[in-house]
């Protein structure tokens, strides 16, 4: 919990200057609540509100926090008299002490313990929770008051880091339990169960699905299954850990002896590459240019294998990398590992759009001091993609055997995530698995 009371402190601070600047009295923060699968009794695997964990790791639904200027924030606990699950008691964890916490069975229970509120807004995913609480249904998550909110998440508190840092060591661990069960002959299924065995986690505490791919399904960016029986020569794994709430994104591609050289040159080509661009992060730079930086760097990868038969120049003037590398080259991180923000103009809303011929760029910001992002470049053997080029005007810039030849490895893809400093940028992830892309077999 190292810095926890500065962050607290923090977020009391900025909360203040937001209910100034957009004419409120107070914010209500809800945890929010448990909803289930459509004309069915199970419940979708509840993850709390990430602006209500802002302020506290507190899991669990229900849960509201008061932000008063002025005032220590109040806390309602809602722990519900139940023998059908088990809620465990709050007890007296560290980060409380920083809080006036109450306790009601019900969300009756818990508007009774509300204080009489001026101007107050709710935030959370619930509108109908505004009648309960006494409060207008205009007052139920104000845009100009989330625009705030949402910018002052970028730039993480040294309480922020050290819970991402800590779950990279715990991921950074993991990954190398997949890497050790895929160069063992592992399927997808064991590389996965040994990834989870590894972290000491299910599937419901990872920060998103993991993907485990082999050979041909690294051309799936969001691949999901798990396929038994099945071995590979490549291995794309993007899977991360979760530790208070705050998520670690990490992407590697491994490879064995059977891999064609050609694909494994590639691939240790577009892991220097990314170390260069992780070292290219400092404040002042904007996200965009990095972005094209990662594009040329592939044209000089695809140009050098002989994959692309005109110049770096050509390649990039003529839009060639984009099929190779469709995704932007990162995102912000944080309680989401699609962080909010990525692409607001400023404090007070609006929108920096992406470059033109880049729409899926998920950051549009000049870099600052405290944000953290990802930095993932990749290169995949995408037909759907590829196919378009086989019959159109640049047919001849490629060499379509040595398409042929590589696409049954799938793509590459290497990532870390990168806290932006007051002087450049700190890899929080890379010291946690580096190892080498070839890993025998």
């Amino acid at each position: 919990m190292n810095g926890y009371g500065a962050h607290v402190a923090e977020r009391q601070r900025r909360v203040e200057a937001a209910l100034s600047s957009t004419g409120h009295g107070a914010l209500v923060l809800h945890a929010g609540h448990e909803v289930c699968y459509f004309r069915d009794d199970q419940h979708v695997p509840f993850r709390t509100s990430a602006h209500f964990a802002h302020w506290t790791p507190l899991s669990g639904p229900e849960h509201l926090l008061i932000v008063r200027p002025g005032e220590r924030p109040l806390l309602l606990h809602h722990a519900p008299r139940d023998y059908w699950y088990e809620h465990a008691p709050l007890g007296a964890p560290a980060w409380a002490e920083h809080f006036d916490i109450r306790e009601g069975a019900s969300r009756a229970e818990l508007a009774a313990l509300v204080p009489p509120l001026t101007r107050a807004v709710l935030v959370g995913p619930d509108p109908s929770l505004a009648g309960p609480l006494g409060l207008p249904p205009a007052a139920v998550n104000d845009p100009g008051l989330l625009a705030r909110l949402d910018w002052d998440r970028s730039f993480k508190t040294e309480y922020e880091v050290g819970r991402i840092e800590a779950a990279a060591r715990r991921a950074g661990r993991a990954h190398h339990a997949a890497r050790a069960a895929f160069a063992g002959g592992a399927d997808e299924l064991r590389i996965h169960q040994a990834y989870l065995g590894a972290l000491e986690g299910t599937d419901d505490e990872l920060p998103y699905p993991g993907i485990v791919a082999l050979d041909e399904k690294g051309a799936f960016l969001h691949y999901r299954a798990r396929r038994r029986g099945v071995r590979g020569r490549v291995l794309l794994i993007d899977s991360g850990a979760t530790e208070a709430g705050y998520a670690c994104d990490i992407t590697r591609t491994w490879t064995t002896d059977d891999a064609d050289p050609r694909f494994v040159a590639l691939a240790e080509g577009l892991d220097r590459a990314q170390r260069a661009l992780v070292a290219m992060v400092a404040p002042g730079v904007e996200f965009a240019e990095l972005h094209h930086a990662a594009h040329r760097a592939v044209a000089d990868l695809l140009v050098e294998a002989g994959i692309l038969l005109v110049s770096v120049e050509a390649a990039i003037d003529r839009g060639l990398t984009r099929p190779f590398l469709p995704h932007g080259l990162g995102h912000l991180l944080g309680l989401q590992v699609h962080d909010v923000a990525g692409r607001q103009g400023a404090s007070q809303g609006g929108e920096v759009a992406p470059p033109d011929g880049h729409p899926h760029l998920r950051t549009t910001r000049t870099l600052e001091p405290g944000m953290v992002t990802t930095i993932e470049p990749g290169l995949y053997f995408i037909e759907m993609l590829l196919a378009p080029l086989r019959s159109g005007p640049d047919r001849d810039a490629i060499d379509w055997g040595l398409i042929d030849a590589l696409a049954p490895h799938g793509g590459i893809r290497i990532e870390d995530d990168v806290l932006v400093t007051t002087d450049g940028g700190r890899d929080l992830t890379r010291h946690t698995i580096d190892a080498p892309i070839r890993c025998g077999r």
